[in-house]
């Protein structure tokens, strides 16, 4: 699965514009899958299992990653632009990006340290400030090639270093890989699979997608922080890469039933895969929308502990693969035969 976690990273699709990402997984569903497209743009696959199932399960994984969209051309050729998501100042200064459909190459700029004067040397450059440089001279040269509303993505290849993998959006590729993979190989219980939209700009595209399939029980494949790194220790680490599934039992957008919180754990003793727990009450994710779609979905996260996350290098490790998969299935089949 990992070649399969780099092709979908190394595509483009920020929230909303999202086309990529889904026409590459349906060029990847096998012949005769039940798909559709709804007016968001989630794409809905129905998976056939060897086996009916008790209960309606869905599982989740969002297709959109964070990026910035183009706002402005000034005078002199430079790209004034947005961000799409969160996205922290200090990870976008001086990054190569690629700048709508015809993915021009560029670089977002700031003024040099040491041209700054004053307290304005140690301070971070505020947002607005921020520009992209795609080597015009002036607004005309643009014409034709980039317009306000064009997509911005972060131009980050996937590179392997020991047992890590550092690539752009696997913010929630890496999901939709797991959740591919499982088609692809063939689920035991019918199952129904939601590649979501616009995740990233506030869960929207998964309430519409559970209000369609109105499961009786939602897995949300996805990444989540991992603060393992020098400097940090106890609870502050949130989880570890390499510590295998990452199962919450309250983040910010969702609390989650201990009842599925303590059979995920028994799951994970039983089947044998290592599991961990945040150790942080933050963030938030699809759930917080499948959970409370119609009268209410039975909803869990199971998640990659994933370093670096919301920037062009995202940092998980290749061993958490294989446990997320057995994760991910073992936890799906409990729910559809529960």
């Amino acid at each position: 699965m990992l070649e399969l976690i780099k092709k979908l990273c190394s595509l483009d699709g920020i929230s909303g514009r999202e086309n990529a990402v889904r026409d590459f997984i349906i060029s990847q569903l096998p012949e005769n899958t039940e798909y559709s497209v709804d007016a968001m743009g989630n794409l809905i696959v129905f998976a056939k299992g060897r086996k009916p199932a008790k209960n309606k399960v869905m599982l989740a994984a969002h297709m959109d990653e964070v990026g910035m969209i183009v706002t402005y051309i000034t005078d002199d050729g430079l790209i004034k632009f947005a961000n799409v998501g969160g996205i922290d100042t200090a990870v976008q200064l001086g990054r190569r990006v690629k700048v709508g459909e015809r993915q021009l190459a560029g670089v977002i700029g700031v003024t040099p340290i040491h041209l700054r004067r004053g307290d304005d040397e140690l301070k971070m450059p505020v947002a607005d400030s921020l520009y992209i440089d795609v080597g015009a001279s002036k607004k005309e040269e643009l014409d034709g090639l980039v317009n306000p509303g064009d997509m911005i993505a972060f131009d980050s290849g996937c590179v392997e270093f020991g047992s890590m993998l550092k690539a752009k959006a696997v913010d929630d590729r890496a999901g939709c890989a797991v959740l591919l993979d499982m088609i692809i190989k063939g689920v035991e219980f019918d199952t129904w699979f939601a590649f979501t939209v616009q995740e990233e700009v506030g869960c929207r595209g998964a309430g519409c997608a559970a209000f369609a399939v109105a499961p009786d029980y939602a897995v949300v494949v996805e990444t989540t922080t991992a603060a393992d790194i020098s400097g940090v220790s106890g609870e502050k680490q949130v989880c570890k890469a390499g510590g295998g599934a990452v199962v919450p039992f309250m983040d910010a957008g969702t609390v989650y039933s201990p009842e599925l919180y303590a059979l995920a754990n028994r799951i994970s003793k039983e089947k044998g895969f290592k599991m961990q727990t945040k150790t942080m009450v933050a963030g938030g994710n699809d759930a917080r929308a499948i959970n409370t779609s119609r009268s209410g979905v039975k909803t869990i996260t199971v998640s990659f502990a994933t370093r670096y996350l919301h920037s062009p290098s995202c940092v998980i490790n290749k061993n958490d693969i294989d446990e997320m998969s057995k994760a991910v299935k073992y936890i799906a089949e409990e729910f559809a035969n529960a």
